[in-house]
């Protein structure tokens, strides 16, 4: 007789993660008997990080899932961020950290492939857990992207971006997504400013930095500032500009009260992003920044745009050079728009065609010659 029965998909294993913060991310199959973590050479899954012992964990399966164990760890076995005192089954999903190596667990049918049940939940829980580590070890490592003089293209500024070799956590918005979460915006735009000045130290001294701040951080002015003294004990003398996005930009007396202290820390006021939103022009008149960078949603593809649109451009232009605001075009891409931007007026001008977000290291000083030349911002 034929059998009726229906074959069952075999199910397997999978760990999910970095050897180490620079690394990519690995899949290793959990297919020996005694499953054996540590980093120790011959390990199933040998970690070569001095946070993970040498014999730090086994794994078994069973009918439920993996039976995990600690063997008596130096820096201990956690599951979903709980250090485990007894052997424990984990599931798919699951966050398994070995010292300060995580991994997560996925289980895949040799069927159908690997399951997706709750898959980004997943990778924001570890991006949570490796967010701690990016702040107790402050696990940042800053770019820099070039501001550029507009007649000369000359490099005379660069603006410090954020970065982060954590899986989920590699670009500024990850990272102020986790921080959402902890509500702790404000500490990490603050660690980010700190070691990214650092890190500039390398550059030229007359080579400005600019840095950003987080909306959050404006409720708390006090803590700003004195963050701020910090950043100017760090480089007494280079040249620094705080960047703050325009809208959040929304009390004249907040903004009255930083515009003093940035004078007496001799730090350059810049309002980012402008246009994006609402335009807040009184601000310009009752508290002017040094720099007002335009969104690139105004100037990219402007060489295409109607002879109206650039107009209305260069009205704005005209009238933040009349308060004495230097103007900078951000996001600039095509040849054709820095042409357009410098016959409007713009002072400054940052964007992929200049350069992109790189180490410190690797930052160009070429200029491009011309016949013209301009003058150097005020806090440079």
């Amino acid at each position: 007789m034929l059998s009726n029965s229906v074959s069952v998909p075999r199910l397997g294993w999978l760990l999910s993660g970095q050897m180490a913060d620079d690394q990519p991310v690995r899949h290793v199959r959990v297919d020996a008997a005694r499953f054996t973590v540590g980093r120790k050479p011959g390990a199933s899954l040998c970690i070569p990080s001095p946070t993970v012992s040498r014999d730090h964990a086994e794994i078994t399966v069973v009918e439920r899932g993996l039976l995990l164990r600690d063997l008596g760890s130096t820096n201990g076995t956690f599951v979903n961020g709980t250090k485990i005192q007894q052997p424990c089954v984990v599931h798919h999903g699951d966050l398994l950290q070995f010292g300060q190596v995580i991994f997560r667990v996925v289980q895949q049918s040799t069927e159908s492939g690997p399951q997706t049940i709750q898959e980004n939940s997943c990778d924001r829980a570890l991006a949570l857990i490796q967010f701690d580590q990016l702040m107790t070890q402050r696990a940042v490592t800053p770019h820099f992207q070039p501001i550029v003089t507009m007649t000369d293209r000359c490099p005379c500024a660069s603006e410090v971006l954020a970065r982060s070799r954590f899986f989920g956590l590699n670009d500024p918005q990850s990272m102020f997504a986790a921080a959402k979460v902890l509500n702790m915006e404000g500490e990490l735009s603050r660690i980010l400013r700190e070691e990214g000045v650092r890190s500039g130290q390398v550059l030229p001294n007359e080579h400005a930095l600019f840095v950003n701040t987080h909306p959050a951080e404006i409720c708390d002015l006090d803590l700003l500032i004195f963050s701020l003294g910090e950043l100017r004990e760090i480089e007494p003398r280079r040249p620094l500009v705080l960047e703050i996005h325009e809208a959040s930009v929304t009390s004249g007396q907040e903004m009255q009260t930083l515009r003093a202290a940035l004078n007496d820390l001799q730090i350059g006021l810049a309002y980012d992003d402008f246009g994006a939103g609402q335009a807040r022009l009184v601000e310009l008149v009752d508290v002017p920044p040094d720099y007002l960078k335009f969104d690139m949603r105004l100037v990219q593809n402007l060489k295409l745009a109607s002879i109206e649109r650039q107009r209305m451009l260069g009205s704005l232009v005209q009238m933040v050079l009349d308060l004495g605001i230097a103007p900078l075009a951000e996001g600039i891409e095509l040849e054709g728009d820095h042409e357009i931007c410098q016959q409007l007026g713009f002072k400054y001008a940052q964007g992929y065609l200049y350069g992109y977000p790189v180490l410190p290291k690797q930052l160009s000083f070429d200029c491009k010659p011309t016949s013209e030349q301009d003058a150097r911002p005020r806090h440079i």
